[in-house]
């Protein structure tokens, strides 16, 4: 790794932050961006810069994913930050906020002072730790929020677990509001899930396989909307996979409540129907649902109720994937598939190119309350250039991940970062 001194020529500077969208040079020096978009000096007035012809590429803020599972500490034969992040910047990610549900669990300062040690050391990219809400995702007792900030958590959450019991929701929330944290929720009521493997609907019922109804989300999604508008704290609804959260959520944000929202690139993507051969590789939590959620979590994309596009990257081995689906594990990677599947929505005319960005970029930085997603002259470069017209095929097995559980394997997509850099260091290509 390298430190970033260059010059991109006659890139499209796209800023969401600023609102920037501009053709011209990027000018970077000793790791700092120096200038962004005003035409830069000639090579020969420069002769300590390398020059890069950036034409028909794009620079943007290097990319936010506020939801994946490095898996580290406890089970590293499924990932680890070193490879979590070499995934993360090879997709055009400059930060990833991890979630805790690792081996010890993430409720002490030990373990989030572990975490970003291990980052520092071996990252690629930033690491910003997610504390959990309760002591050993058990649901009963409060981690202790203040210990956990002061160590760098960034955020809490019991991803992978709901918080079934509404009096520490309650508490949580309250609590949060002393350490200026976001809550986190994955919100899913497990007395209606069941323990179903797929969303319910026709195509679980053609398959034979018990449902997951599409209201185990939109419950806790209500439920925890009403929690926030009690105790006026921070909540960021995980993982948006329906119609109803959906409905829900834009209705509470027109009421005032301090809600954010994310979904992730298999919710806009995906339907159920994937499911029809039983490929483990389609089975996630939240389930993918049907095609009448899809259409409502884009138009969500759409009109801004939804604000983030993150990944949930959930590596697995092969051990718990290529096994009898009912016994298979829930998760999909997603760190190096994303970037064209989210540059894919504004083809579709989902928004703008600053309107889609801004949700892998300064909308999730601005969420956790972390120094990134913009590009501002005097501060070290956090940027990612893309090829917008790049076409290939995914190939998982290139995957700088430990893990293959991708279901885009096969797509032939367009667009991709050929370029990023992080805290004024080229992290890609390596």
């Amino acid at each position: 790794m390298k430190q970033a001194d260059l010059i991109l020529q006659n890139a499209r500077i796209l800023d969401p932050e600023r609102g920037l969208d501009t053709v011209g040079d990027v000018v970077i020096r000793h790791g700092i961006l120096e200038t962004v978009g005003s035409r830069a000096p000639s090579p020969e007035e420069c002769p300590d810069l390398e020059v890069m012809d950036a034409g028909g590429k794009w620079v943007v803020p290097a990319w936010v994913d506020m939801h994946v599972h490095l898996r580290e500490p406890g089970e590293e034969y499924k990932e680890t930050i070193e490879t979590g992040t070499a995934a993360a910047v090879a997709g055009g990610y400059g930060a990833v906020a991890c979630m805790p549900n690792t081996r010890p669990v993430n409720d002490t300062a030990a373990v989030t002072d572990f975490i970003r040690r291990r980052a520092r050391q071996e990252g690629y990219c930033r690491v910003y730790p997610v504390g959990a809400i309760s002591k050993g995702l058990e649901g009963k007792e409060l981690a202790e929020f203040g210990e956990l900030r002061q160590a760098g958590a960034v955020a809490v959450s019991d991803d992978g677990r709901p918080v079934m019991d509404s009096l520490l929701m309650r508490r949580a929330l309250e609590y949060a509001q002393a350490f200026d944290l976001v809550v986190i929720s994955h919100a899913e009521d497990l007395h209606l899930a069941q323990g179903g493997l797929m969303n319910e609907g026709a195509v679980s019922t053609r398959l034979g396989l018990r449902g997951i109804p599409a209201a185990s989300e939109a419950v806790m999604v209500a439920r925890d909307l009403l929690l926030a508008e009690l105790t006026g704290g921070t909540l960021h609804i995980a993982h948006v996979s329906t119609e109803a959260s959906v409905r829900l959520i834009r209705d509470a944000k027109s009421r005032g409540v301090r809600v954010t929202c994310e979904t992730a690139p298999h919710y806009f993507t995906l339907t159920d129907a994937s499911l029809e051969g039983f490929d483990p590789v389609f089975k996630v939590n939240p389930p993918l649902r049907s095609q009448r959620d899809l259409e409502a979590v884009r138009q969500g994309l759409a009109d801004g109720t939804i604000d983030v596009v993150a990944t949930d990257h959930a590596p697995h081995s092969s051990l718990e994937k290529d096994t009898e689906f009912e016994y298979a594990a829930n998760g999909m990677i997603g760190l190096e598939s994303a970037l064209p599947l989210v540059l894919q929505l504004i083809r579709d005319g989902i928004g703008g190119p600053l309107e889609i960005l801004a949700k892998v970029t300064c909308n999730p930085a601005r969420i956790l309350g972390i120094p990134m997603g913009s590009l501002r002259a005097g501060t070290p470069a956090h940027l990612t250039l893309i090829d917008p017209e790049q076409e290939y095929v995914i190939d998982a097995g290139t995957f700088h991940s430990k893990a293959r559980n991708c279901p885009f394997h096969g797509w032939p997509v367009k667009g991709r970062a050929i370029l990023t850099i992080v805290d004024g260091v080229v992290r890609y290509p390596f």
